[in-house]
């Protein structure tokens, strides 16, 4: 077992995740606004299943996909964090950067802010030479905020998500790629 890592930003705390967490991330993955780039909508069963599971991870290595709450106020937002897919992709192993919002969260600037301070902590103390990113190809939004980070993506390395059933037109996805010397460079600049 691990101390489970906070890390605040301006506005933002990613922290580990509590029992207050499951109502709001139910009403978010149920959302179908929120869930377009994903296979189907979560269960509030299967949800409150995957929030143990962040949860658990962040109590085994201290850190993951972090709940994501206002700093003023404690409004629970997402998602925002590290993770080692379980899935067998072609660039594994590797660790991601990912997040999830909710609808009422989108367009301020959230997932950029709190993924820059997951990028920090996944150079600077985990020590990661590259984090990846991935979705699928039709996801301009996810993609958007990957460029913004200064992650970079190839045609090349485009594939089809194994979790993904064949024929889904989310199966095709992206790759994008950030090393550590880039992050440094652009957010130094």
């Amino acid at each position: 077992m691990a101390t489970p890592v906070e890390l605040q930003t301006e506005r933002l705390r990613l922290r580990q995740w509590c029992s207050g967490d499951r109502e709001p991330f139910a009403r978010m993955s149920s959302d179908p606004e929120v869930m377009a780039y994903f296979p189907s909508l979560l269960s509030r069963e299967d949800s409150d299943a995957m929030a143990d599971r962040c949860q658990a991870l962040i109590e085994l290595r201290g850190w993951g996909f972090w709940a994501l709450e206002a700093r003023d106020g404690g409004e629970f937002l997402g998602f925002v964090g590290l993770h080692e897919p379980a899935a067998e992709l072609p660039f594994s192993p590797c660790v991601e950067i990912g997040w999830r919002l909710a609808r009422e969260a989108w367009g301020r600037g959230y997932a950029t802010e709190a993924a820059g301070a997951a990028l920090d902590f996944a150079f600077d103390q985990l020590g990661l030479a590259e984090v990846v990113s991935f979705t699928t190809l039709e996801n301009r939004r996810s993609r958007a905020v990957m460029e913004r980070l200064g992650m970079r993506s190839s045609a090349d390395e485009n594939f089809e998500h194994p979790a993904v059933a064949v024929g889904n037109p989310l199966r095709p996805h992206c790759l994008y790629r950030l090393g550590r010397d880039d992050w440094r460079r652009g957010s130094s600049s």
